[in-house]
C-alpha cells in the first residue's frame, strides 16, 4: 500500500478499513441511526444489526454469539476480563501466571492487580520467545486462578502452543485467558478447539473500524466475571453504555470478509514474508527474530547488529514500519519483548517490526528492502 510515495508496512498496528466494511456501516450513521436499546422500531432495527454482527464475529473464532461481549477494543476487553474474573474468583486464590512478552494491555493490567494484592508469576522465554511448558506446569499451585498467555506475539509474530497450554492448565482446573488480537483474521482461530476460556480481540486489526472489540467468555466452562463498569444493562451488564452500532456492524462485516479470504491471504502473506526475509538476511549482521518458530505469516521482526538503533526509523522516511508495539512505538526504548528474549539493548533498539497486509505488493517489499539496506549501511558507517 502506497500513499504519496510512502509504503505502509505496519499492519499489526492497524489496518485500513475495507471499503465493503465502510459501505456496510454507512446506513447506521444516517438512515438506521437508532439506539440498539430503544424499545421501538428504530431500536429494534439497530439491535438486529448488532446481533447479526455478533453472529459474524462468533463464526470467525468458532464460538457461540452469546459468548461475546462487544467492547471498545482488546485493551478494554482485557481490563474487563482480568479485573472481573480475578476479583470474582479471589476467594479461590490470588495467583495469576502470565509471560514477560505479553502486550502492555495485559502487563499493565496485571501490574494494577498486583498493587491490589494479587500475585503474578511472569514466565521467562527462550531466545526464540517460547515459554517452557514444564515450567508452566511447575508454576501452577493451589492458589492459581488464571493462566494468561497470548496466542500470537504482536512484535515477533511467534505463535504460542495454546492448545498445549490450555491442556496443562486445565489438568489443574485452572482457566486460560488469551489475547488473540494479532492472530484473528491472519490464521485460523477456533477458541473451542484451542480450549481457551477467555479471549480478547479488536476490529481494527482485521480491516474493521477502530474503537470496537470483543470479549469472549466460554459458557461451556461456566466462565463469568464480576461487573467492573456501571451505568446500564447493555451487553448483559458486562459493558454498560450505548452500543456503537455502526462500529459493531463494521466489525461483523470485517470478520465475514476475513473468513472468506483467510486461506488466500495466508498464502499471500507467506509468499511476501519469504521474499522479505530472504532479502533482509543478505544484510550483514541481520537476524530474523523467532525465525525458526511457528509465526504469523505477515510478521517479520529483524535486528541489525552494529547499527545505531536510535536513528534507524528516522532514516526510513518512506516506510511505515515500527520498533515494536504501537502502544510503545513513540518511546526510544528497547522492546520489552526482545529484551525478555535475551537480546542485548543495543541490538533490540536496532530492530524493526515489519507487518504486511492485503494491500502489500511484491514491489512494495522490493522498495522497502532497498531503503532498509541503504539506511543500515549509512548507520553502520556513521556508528562510532
Amino acid at each position: 500500500m502506497s500513499l504519496s510515495g510512502k509504503i505502509y508496512l505496519d499492519y499489526n498496528a492497524t489496518t485500513p478499513v475495507d471499503p465493503k466494511v465502510v459501505e456496510a456501516m454507512l446506513p447506521y450513521f444516517t438512515e438506521h441511526f437508532g439506539n440498539a436499546s430503544s424499545d421501538h422500531s428504530f431500536g429494534w432495527y439497530a439491535e438486529d444489526a448488532v446481533e447479526t454482527a455478533r453472529e459474524q464475529v462468533a463464526k470467525l473464532v468458532s464460538c457461540r454469539p452469546t459468548e461475546l461481549t462487544f467492547t471498545s477494543g482488546a485493551t478494554e476487553a482485557a481490563n474487563l476480563a482480568l479485573f472481573g474474573f480475578c476479583k470474582k474468583n479471589r476467594g479461590k486464590g490470588n495467583h495469576i501466571i502470565s509471560c514477560k512478552t505479553e502486550h502492555k494491555a495485559v502487563l499493565d493490567t496485571l501490574e494494577a492487580l498486583e498493587s491490589g494484592g494479587f500475585e503474578v508469576t511472569y514466565l521467562d522465554v527462550d531466545r526464540q520467545g517460547n515459554i517452557d511448558l514444564n515450567e508452566l506446569g511447575d508454576t501452577i499451585k493451589p492458589s492459581t486462578i488464571l493462566v494468561c498467555l497470548m496466542l500470537a506475539n504482536n512484535e515477533t509474530g511467534l505463535i504460542h502452543p495454546i492448545k498445549k497450554i490450555t491442556e496443562t492448565a486445565h489438568a489443574s482446573n485452572v482457566p486460560v485467558m488469551s489475547d488473540i488480537t494479532q492472530a484473528v483474521g491472519k490464521v485460523p482461530v477456533d477458541v473451542q478447539d484451542l480450549g481457551i476460556d477467555i479471549a480478547v480481540f479488536s476490529s481494527h486489526k482485521l480491516y474493521g473500524p477502530k474503537g470496537v472489540g470483543a470479549l469472549y467468555l466460554n459458557k461451556n466452562n461456566n466462565i463469568s466475571i464480576n461487573k467492573h463498569l456501571f451505568g446500564g444493562s447493555h451487553e448483559k451488564g458486562a459493558r454498560p453504555g450505548t452500543l456503537n452500532v455502526p462500529g459493531i456492524v463494521g466489525f461483523g462485516e470485517a470478520c465475514k470478509l476475513s473468513q472468506n479470504s483467510l486461506e488466500e491471504n495466508q498464502q499471500k502473506f507467506k509468499s511476501l514474508q519469504n521474499q522479505l526475509e530472504q532479502e533482509l538476511l543478505t544484510i550483514e549482521g541481520a537476524t530474523i527474530n523467532s525465525h525458526d518458530e511457528a509465526r504469523l505469516p505477515n510478521t517479520t521482526n529483524v535486528s541489525f547488529k552494529g547499527v545505531d538503533g536510535t536513528k534507524l526509523l528516522r532514516y526510513l522516511n518512506n516506510l511505515a514500519v515500527s520498533r515494536g508495539s504501537a502502544c510503545t512505538a513513540n518511546q526510544v526504548n528497547p522492546s520489552h519483548v526482545l529484551k525478555a528474549m535475551g537480546i542485548e539493548d543495543d541490538v533490540a533498539l536496532a530492530s524493526l517490526r515489519i507487518s504486511t497486509g492485503r494491500n502489500t505488493t511484491s514491489e512494495d517489499i522490493e522498495k522497502a528492502v532497498t531503503e532498509i539496506k541503504k539506511a543500515v549501511n549509512q548507520l553502520k558507517t556513521n556508528l562510532v
